[in-house]
């Protein structure tokens, strides 16, 4: 692993340990819009997105001497992002529609179809802000943060089957709205 790379901000990281808030505003304004992206993402609101980033921000500088530098600091900070999101969704408790999960258990990694090209990424992003929010959560942490359905399980509190048929739902809803 190239350390130039994972330590791209070090002396900024340092200079926050020791209490800098220069270096907190621009390790926040490096950052920000990255994880602002994928509170919203998850949760689906821009307010809720906002509080979200700012309370993970808060977490981090509070946190920032147990930054050890064995991943970069973005890799860490998105954890504590994605971290603040998941508490912020397990507050609100939410809903998931019933669905057949004999269904799609076998069917949750097929392909969707072919996609239109010329779909922009606003499109994108609003079609995943239009889902259920269970489906919206679960997509996300599936296909956008990299989380297994056996993850997704232990942090939402549902059973596997549950995160599958829900993921499979997600899917089957973008594809319709961004067919159309």
């Amino acid at each position: 692993m190239n350390t130039a790379q994972v330590h791209i901000h070090a002396d900024l990281v340092e200079a926050c340990k020791a209490g800098d808030r220069l270096a907190q505003s621009r390790l926040y304004k490096l950052y920000s819009r990255a994880m602002f992206n994928i509170c919203t993402r998850i949760l689906g609101d821009h307010a809720a997105a906002e509080d979200a980033l700012q309370e993970a921000f808060v977490s981090a500088f509070r946190k920032i001497h147990s930054f050890e530098g064995r991943a970069s600091f973005g890799a860490w900070l998105k954890r504590i992002v994605v971290n603040k999101c998941l508490s912020q969704v397990n507050r609100q408790k939410l809903f998931f529609e019933p669905l057949d999960e004999r269904l799609v258990e076998d069917k949750v990694d097929e392909p969707i179809g072919t996609v239109d090209l010329a779909l922009t990424p606003q499109r994108i992003q609003e079609a995943i802000k239009s889902l259920p929010e269970g489906c919206r959560v679960i997509f996300t942490l599936y296909q956008m943060e990299g989380y297994d359905h056996q993850e997704i399980a232990q942090i939402l509190d549902v059973s596997v089957s549950t995160s599958k048929s829900q993921y499979h739902r997600a899917k089957k809803l973008l594809q319709a709205r961004l067919s159309s």
